[in-house]
């Protein structure tokens, strides 16, 4: 169980929820998804890579999923950064593993809210499950424009809630239900706390900032032609703009 002290500080519950997950968080991630997960990246990366980047940010890296695709992707450089150590260890050794492509991947612990970058210093940024874990989504919002150049692309990808009240219904269950169950059953009680945080946090996510809001915070930061994608029946948002000039 998590302490009250760290649900109240978001960065440190995040950490204190996903410390003890890296060995597995890639499995975790498709059963939380329903099996999505990959589909869900490639359709972000996918946006960075039409854009070409020379140099890219992602923001809440985890293992480096999205930063090793993005590296054999774009065949650029790429920034990693992630509150969470352990995390980040695995992510190391994961890099380790790309052969040519690993040389251009960086991984650095950090804030997304607090970014250690100057101005306009990468060509695009990507943010993967990042929000419902800060204090302030428009502050952090602003925070990662703040170092794409003007011109870069940004893309995220969040989990949703379905609009159709069908499928709202099927989502209600699976996430309340069938994700605890599958967390424990796929890695104990570790994995049974994140299934059982997590309907509830997207819930309460999308009440307090729906997509609508989200696209105006983005424009409000500077982000122009910005884009959504629901994937999954609505289980997953992918989200992409353009930095304006």
């Amino acid at each position: 169980m998590q302490s009250t002290r760290a649900r109240d500080d978001p960065n440190a519950f995040a950490r204190s929820l996903f410390d003890g997950l890296p060995e597995r968080y890639d499995i975790l991630a498709d059963v939380l998804s329903f099996g999505q997960n990959a589909r869900w990246r490639r359709a972000m990366v996918d946006r960075i890579v039409a854009a070409e980047p020379r140099l890219v940010l992602d923001v809440a890296t985890g293992p480096a999923g999205v930063a090793r695709q993005l590296a054999r992707r774009t065949g650029g450089a790429v920034v990693g950064i992630d509150l969470t150590e352990e995390m980040l260890r695995k992510g190391v050794e994961n890099v380790a593993r790309d052969g040519d492509s690993s040389s251009r991947v960086t991984l650095l612990v950090g804030r997304g809210e607090q970014l250690p970058f100057p101005d306009g210093t990468f060509d695009a940024l990507t943010f993967t499950y990042l929000l419902r874990y800060v204090d302030d989504p428009a502050a952090t919002i602003a925070e990662l424009a703040r170092v794409v150049r003007p011109g870069g692309t940004i893309a995220s990808l969040e989990f949703a809630v379905p609009v159709n009240r069908v499928w709202q219904a099927s989502w209600w269950l699976y996430t309340r239900a069938l994700l605890p169950a599958a967390g424990a059953l796929t890695g104990g009680r570790e994995w049974f706390d994140v299934g059982r945080f997590l309907g509830p946090s997207i819930s309460n996510h999308y009440r307090d900032y729906p997509v609508a809001w989200t696209v105006r915070a983005w424009n409000a930061a500077g982000i122009a032609s910005v884009g959504a994608r629901r994937m999954s029946l609505g289980g997953g948002l992918v989200m992409w703009g353009r930095k304006a000039s």
